[in-house]
């Protein structure tokens, strides 16, 4: 399929993750969001070519991926953290295919995606139109010219329903009666929490296993992650490039520090996860069921509370008694 040593054309210096590891010991590392593996062309790849289900995207590979988010922000005045505009060089075709992703890690549910996204379609058609009237490889004004296709995506992480329409006459008024008048497009939305686990382990590549890392949100998430195919996982992570690995330490990380597991315990897991003893991560996730055990905590407080409770007012009852017993 394709070369597990290609680096990542955004980054492409080898990784040893001793800077990595001095920023975990002194708990700097931030917050990852999904931009991140996105910027990564080889994840980016695996990614169209496994849930965007479109047929001349089942070959794309690193290497005809372009990342040009950059750009668009810059013409548009903005800057969002979890927008991706990537242009794709499709074999055998002279034209270039253009993705949108929005990327939408939070529990609310964003209902003006459509209307963002329709910003760069808009933004990228222009662009593309005067880049090649200047270039003088054809006129936006000709019969013959076309612009170029967009796939426009929304991928969510969160562990609310989407229920935001897909389309862009969903977010307009009266769109039934004047729906000739009003441009449409659909988006295609890829929820992770569509995917069980041994769905997504079936791609057998790391964007599956970050997208299962990013589905723990719960104990319960945390319990099922644990018990998925662990060799397989660890089959598919020994053998991925330094950085990959180096964004799947930084993912971990954090997932460690959202269950509370005690920094120095996360640090030597991650260390033994360097040295590709991938298995060991697994065997000592068994025991960091963190929130199971704040709920036991929880469990446990609450009943001393009670039980103490309980103790002043048979205090106060024997007070009580006592005070009876003197008065007859």
């Amino acid at each position: 399929m394709y070369d597990r040593d290609i680096i990542n054309p955004t980054n492409d210096k080898a990784h040893d993750n001793t800077e990595l590891f001095k920023d975990i010991s002194k708990g700097q590392i931030p917050d990852i969001n999904s931009r991140l593996i996105f910027q990564n062309h080889i994840m980016c790849a695996q990614f169209l070519r496994d849930f965007i289900d479109i047929d001349i995207l089942k070959d794309i590979q690193p290497e005809d991926i372009i990342d040009e988010t950059d750009i668009y922000q810059a013409y548009l005045g903005i800057k969002f953290e979890t927008d991706t505009v990537k242009r794709i060089k499709v074999k055998n075709l002279d034209f270039p295919l253009y993705i949108i992703s929005l990327i939408e890690h939070k529990s609310d549910v964003d209902y003006n995606v459509a209307m963002q996204l329709l910003k760069y379609m808009v933004l990228i058609w222009d662009t593309y139109g005067k880049k090649q009237k200047d270039g003088q490889h054809g006129n936006p004004r000709n019969k013959d010219f076309k612009y170029p296709p967009i796939i426009p995506i929304v991928y969510y992480e969160g562990a609310d329903r989407w229920t935001a329409g897909l389309h862009l006459q969903d977010r307009i008024f009266m769109s039934e009666i004047f729906r000739d008048y009003i441009p449409d497009y659909k988006y295609k939305l890829v929820n992770i929490h569509d995917y069980t686990n041994d769905k997504l382990l079936s791609y057998d590549d790391e964007m599956s296993v970050f997208m299962m890392l990013n589905k723990i949100q719960t104990a319960e998430d945390l319990n099922e992650f644990i018990h998925t195919n662990s060799k397989r996982i660890s089959a598919i992570m020994n053998n991925t490039n330094e950085a990959i690995l180096d964004i799947f330490l930084k993912v971990t990380w954090n997932l460690y520090m959202k269950l509370n597991v005690p920094p120095d315990e996360a640090q030597e897991n991650l260390r033994n996860v360097r040295t590709e003893k991938m298995g060991y991560l697994f065997e000592n996730m068994e025991k960091m069921d963190i929130q199971a055990e704040r709920r036991n905590t929880a469990e446990a407080r609450k009943e001393l509370e009670e039980a103490l409770n309980r103790n002043k007012q048979l205090e106060e009852e024997n007070r009580k008694l006592k005070e009876m017993l003197a008065k007859a």
